[in-house]
């Protein structure tokens, strides 16, 4: 059977399964199925309503369960996903960036985004929208979605037919092509990810170290990099700590003590976000800047003391 003749046969169970897969938090990558339903939505080999409805049914049930989960169990749930990515810092930053813009309106193209589709449901939950705002927003969102992939598939129905005939042509070894293809992806995202954590690596303090030196007056900076949305949502911090984020280094660093050692903390995969804004700082000519070791978690793990978020200047 060739594989035009099995998508018009059995397209329909695939598209869902596939979609399914993927909002689960699967790397499986449902775009091109979408288009190619456009494609049997123009030859009359699916209808409209099933092109568009399959994707409604398949992203729902999952993304509902998300939501409540990132309801209940919080910042976990999102660290968990993004830890599934090649990426987990830079999908906790770029999520929190634009919830934090867009509001709702994200999840209008959030699935055009990879990655953010399935994060963005759970972070839902976690900012605490609204139920029924998260379900209409979330299928708006697929509803365009498919809409506008099936819409590309049948514009280009055609070429689209002759690449698959082209593909059943060459066979197995289009197939292994493929698959190269998309082993060398992973791996240069593996690679490029790897050489970023180790341009980003320096020493560390222990939550231990530095609740020590904070109890013998030692005269330290401790600055919160948090995004403002994961601040909004966990206003806990270390008793004295500044908020000073990644984004604010450019026209803030100046702010930032020259004389004293500036310990940075967040609550990111790997630490990832104080490494990066560490980084930055020593370029700017701050150099006795260290990242905590396991952020905010390890300092409330070892039940040292906390406060609510207060406003407190960098000089004082």
């Amino acid at each position: 059977m060739h594989t035009f003749d099995f998508l018009a046969e059995h397209g329909a169970s695939v598209l869902f399964w596939v979609i399914f897969v993927e909002q689960i938090g699967f790397p499986l990558p449902a775009l091109p199925l979408l288009v190619a339903a456009g494609a049997l939505v123009a030859t009359g080999n699916m209808s409209l309503a099933t092109a568009l409805l399959v994707p409604i049914a398949a992203s729902l049930p999952p993304d509902l369960a998300w939501y409540y989960l990132g309801r209940q169990k919080g910042g976990k749930v999102l660290g968990f996903l993004c830890r599934l990515s090649l990426e987990p810092d830079s999908c906790v930053r770029d999520t929190e960036n634009v919830f934090h813009r867009n509001g709702p309106r994200a999840l209008l193209l959030a699935k055009f985004v990879p990655g953010f589709s399935t994060v963005a449901p759970p972070l839902a939950g976690i900012v605490g929208m609204p139920a029924t705002t998260f379900v209409l927003y979330d299928l708006g969102g697929t509803l365009i979605w498919a809409a506008v992939s099936a819409g590309v598939g049948a514009l280009f129905s055609n070429q689209l037919e002759q690449l698959i005939g082209l593909f059943d042509q060459a066979g197995g070894m289009m197939l292994v092509v493929l698959l190269l293809g998309l082993a060398g992806f992973v791996g240069y995202k593996f690679y490029h990810r790897q050489k970023f954590l180790r341009h980003l690596r320096m020493a560390k303090i222990s939550v231990d170290e530095l609740k020590r030196r904070l109890d013998a007056g030692e005269s330290i900076s401790v600055v919160d990099v948090r995004h403002p949305l994961a601040l909004d949502l966990d206003p806990e911090s270390i008793p004295g700590a500044i908020n000073f984020t990644l984004e604010d280094i450019e026209h803030r660093h100046h702010e930032i003590p020259r004389d004293r050692d500036i310990v940075l903390y967040c609550s990111c995969p790997n630490e990832v976000s104080s490494a990066r804004t560490a980084f930055l700082l020593k370029k700017k000519g701050i150099h006795r800047v260290r990242p905590l070791e396991g952020g905010l978690d390890a300092w409330r793990e070892r039940q040292f003391p906390v406060e609510r978020r207060v406003n407190i200047e960098l000089t004082q």
